[in-house]
């Protein structure tokens, strides 16, 4: 299964759209957004792709009872976990936070295959030791709405645990 990994959206519709565009085209099954959305309404553009779309809020979140009831509505893809998420997909435990030095304690417990994070807008993607004598691997997405370093996602394979970052293609 593969999925995009995006973060620090900050509003930038155009860009999050053509991020998910573009990882449709490359075989993507689902969205995860490492917060900081900032107005839900920025998530509509997604809607289109039909896609499940993951989200957890970050420090610039905005309006959580909007993007709370955004995610009730009927026919939505979205899914607003909170703070954090735990959860299983294509067969692997993921949990995605908006703060790296969180997520990177988390990935240290072992108990995740992937965790995801944002707010650095850096990407990157690290393997880490874990305290059970293994790796987790460690993704930050950077910022899809490029702010102050060029747009990026990450494109991600659970089955050959694979990840690599994309420059978000011009909208």
């Amino acid at each position: 299964m593969k999925i995009c990994i995006l973060s620090d959206s900050h509003d930038r519709r155009d860009l999050l759209a053509a991020a998910v565009a573009d990882a449709v085209d490359r075989g993507a099954e689902a969205v995860l957004h490492g917060g900081d959305v900032v107005a839900p309404s920025t998530l509509s553009v997604l809607q289109p792709y039909g896609l499940p779309v993951h989200v957890v809020h970050g420090n610039n979140m905005g309006d959580t009872y909007t993007l709370t009831a955004m995610a009730r509505r009927k026919g939505s893809v979205i899914t607003y976990h909170g703070a954090d998420m735990d959860m299983e997909l294509g067969g692997r435990r993921i949990f995605v936070v908006h703060y790296p030095h969180y997520a990177r304690g988390m990935a240290a417990l072992g108990e995740w295959d992937l965790v995801c994070c944002g707010h650095s807008h850096r990407a990157m993607v690290e393997r880490v030791p874990t305290i059970k004598g293994g790796e987790s691997l460690l993704v930050d997405a950077g910022t899809v709405g490029g702010v102050g370093e060029p747009p990026t996602y990450v494109l991600g394979d659970l089955a050959a645990m694979a990840f690599h970052i994309r420059r978000v293609p011009e909208p």
